[in-house]
């Protein structure tokens, strides 16, 4: 699909087909897209566990449910959690953006040189960085939320569905053993869509002009109509929730599917 297309066609879905499996292929379009994913400081905080709902044992599946996507765990044949890793910082001092100056990504026209990663970039702001808690954990996962998105659109552009929630920090952290300086974030459930790609329809949103402003906070972004219509003509802006057939369609992936009303 063309790129407006995929972010109109995302939802988040809720119903899968359970028996259909994921192929890894796809499964490992989705982690390569996330590894692209612009990053601060070439970092790369974000860290996944891919776990296939059949292959991990009932108890600790259970373990992993919240109120909120218990069902829709039991349907989505992949689950893959995100963390992130708050050591690696410390752990790489500075050695990928010395890559990014060898690279020619951070160039000496703007100051950079390996000495000035070592003497200044590491020692002066990314080190003290890492011992204020709430601002580098604040800057970690923006970054973290920018690859799992990247993340969130390949899996419709590869014609699965996809939905991210949030599962209990502590209960992942402890199925799955990850060290204590890994930060449980998302899991995203991944499978083949059972209900339509609208899915009742594109999510409501606030109005345009109350998020976003130009020049200054009093002034609204104008919204112009013509770029509506083409971004409609693209397939970015789809129909609006609710689409009329959605109750319909919930009762009979509810019969089909056997779930409950």
């Amino acid at each position: 699909m063309e790129f407006k297309e995929v972010v109109g066609r995302r939802r988040s879905i809720r119903f899968f087909e359970p028996d259909k499996p994921v192929e890894r292929e796809k499964v490992q379009v989705i982690l390569e897209t996330a590894r692209l994913a612009s990053c601060a400081v070439n970092a790369h905080w974000l860290r996944a566990i891919v776990v296939e709902r059949d292959k991990i044992p009932p108890d600790k599946l259970n373990q992993l449910k919240t109120p909120v996507a218990a069902l829709t765990l039991d349907l989505a044949p992949i689950h893959i959690y995100f963390f992130c890793d708050l050591g690696v910082v410390k752990r790489i001092k500075g050695s990928r953006l010395r890559e990014l100056v060898d690279a020619g990504a951070l160039a000496p026209t703007h100051g950079w040189s390996h000495k000035f990663v070592d003497e200044f970039v590491y020692p002066q702001i990314l080190e003290p960085m890492t011992n204020n808690l709430q601002g580098y954990l604040a800057a970690a996962m923006a970054d973290c939320g920018g690859a799992a998105q990247n993340a969130l659109l390949a899996a419709f552009d590869e014609g699965l569905g996809a939905c991210l929630n949030t599962p209990n920090p502590v209960l992942t952290k402890q199925v799955f053993g990850v060290p204590d300086d890994w930060v449980s974030l998302w899991v995203m459930l991944v499978g083949y869509p059972a209900e339509s790609w609208e899915a009742g329809g594109q999510r409501p949103r606030p109005p345009f002009e109350e998020l976003y402003y130009e020049g200054d906070i009093n002034t609204p972004f104008r919204r112009d109509a013509g770029v509506v219509e083409k971004l409609k003509a693209a397939g970015m802006i789809t129909r609006p929730a609710p689409l009329p057939e959605r109750r319909q369609e919930i009762m009979q992936l509810a019969e089909r599917l056997n779930l409950p009303t």
